[in-house]
């Protein structure tokens, strides 16, 4: 049965810290098997320490690097006696600005983190998945899946490209015993905002800054059910909703409320100067 003794079991990326740590932390104190893995050494170290070297595996691992995803997944395997229970592809980096102005290496890093890590993940994942009764591939996406942020384009690209990914595959796993849903979360404090974004935040509305232990809790109700997408807080769904139904108004919603409002708005004085 290996290292984690018929426990059930997770595995986690970007679990050395935020999202990532909260649900590692919230799956083991429910006697769960943890597969802990991140770019950050130091992160990882502290996170065996916590759980207990015979409650948890750790190791860093680059997700863009298939051939270390696939190493990983086989070590984790080896510990479970070839079981996942679940699956989150967590990992992910923002990198923010005008995509005129963003260095290509920079929309290239985005891309290959949030969605080539992904795919690295389900894939390598999917043999243990496929031999594990009532398994889950979960994956974080994103507010900014539900329309196209300005100022985090290509972000928010990635995030819509999770999406796609795992409502397609929600049909397909069905046919070889495997579930797919994803969490597209607002505001979250974790170290991935800008510094001072979550003490800048509104504190109410969709768009509060809410703790990562929140998302953690989302994830262990997924395991639990059949839905497909599930949105912290709640009520961002409406937010999907609306692009849906109305994507110019939208459009223009986002222009006029976001990030970049002060340069639209000028724009309009300057226009009304004639």
């Amino acid at each position: 049965m290996g290292q984690a003794n018929g426990r059930q079991s997770i595995f986690i990326t970007g679990a050395a810290s935020g999202m990532g740590l909260e649900t590692a932390r919230l799956f083991a104190g429910k006697g769960w098997f943890v597969g802990g893995y991140d770019v950050n050494g130091e992160g990882l170290a502290a996170l065996e320490k916590e759980l207990g070297a015979e409650n948890c595996v750790v190791a860093k691992l680059d997700v863009t690097d298939k051939k270390a995803f696939d190493a990983a997944v086989a070590r984790f395997g080896e510990a479970t006696g070839g079981k996942l229970d679940l699956l989150f592809n967590n990992a992910g980096i923002g990198r923010g600005g005008l995509f005129e102005q963003m260095p290509f290496e920079d929309i290239l890093a985005v891309v290959n983190v949030n969605f080539v890590g992904v795919l690295n993940g389900i894939y390598a994942a999917l043999p243990l998945l496929k031999a594990t009764k009532n398994s889950l591939c979960f994956t974080t996406s994103s507010s900014s899946a539900t329309y196209g942020m300005p100022g985090i384009a290509v972000y928010s690209a990635t995030k819509h490209a999770v999406k796609g990914l795992t409502e397609a595959l929600s049909i397909e796993f069905r046919l070889i015993g495997v579930r797919a849903a994803d969490v597209l979360p607002g505001l979250i404090d974790t170290p991935i905002l800008p510094e001072g974004a979550a003490a800048n935040a509104p504190k109410e509305g969709m768009f509060r800054a809410i703790p990562p232990v929140e998302v953690a809790k989302v994830v262990w109700e997924a395991y639990g059910s059949d839905k497909l997408h599930w949105f912290v807080p709640p009520e961002l769904v409406e937010l999907d909703k609306a692009a849906g139904n109305a994507p110019e108004t939208t459009r223009q919603q986002i222009a006029m409320s976001g990030p970049l409002a002060p340069l639209f708005k000028q724009m309009e004085a300057d226009a009304a100067k004639g």
